[in-house]
């Protein structure tokens, strides 16, 4: 083994760890995004809270943790998980408000 490459062998896993961490995090925050806006909907429209529950379940995972909080005729709908294989706590979060339907 030459001293370079004993050398840049640990700059580069450094990077990969990075760049897999990154893509990571990245589709855990679309998966939340995703997840609250079906939550959103399904409140909006009258969904009971299991239904709700199911919905960003089936959506952002099984380890998907949401939060509904009404504001008038507004509904805002949280939903947080881990950034999986991170290896440290990461959590991705996403939101959705919508208007609560008569």
């Amino acid at each position: 083994m030459t001293v370079e490459l004993a050398v840049g062998l640990p700059a580069v896993v450094l990077v990969l760890a990075a760049v897999l961490t990154l893509a990571a995090a990245s589709t855990a925050q679309m998966r939340a995004q995703d997840a609250a806006r079906v939550g959103a909907r399904a409140v909006a429209i009258g969904e009971p809270d299991a239904v709700v529950a199911a919905a960003v379940t089936r959506v952002g995972g099984a380890e998907a943790r949401l939060t509904v909080s009404r504001d008038g005729e507004w509904v805002r709908v949280t939903v947080t998980r881990p950034v999986a294989g991170a290896g440290i706590p990461l959590r991705a979060s996403g939101s959705a408000v919508a208007w609560a339907e008569p």
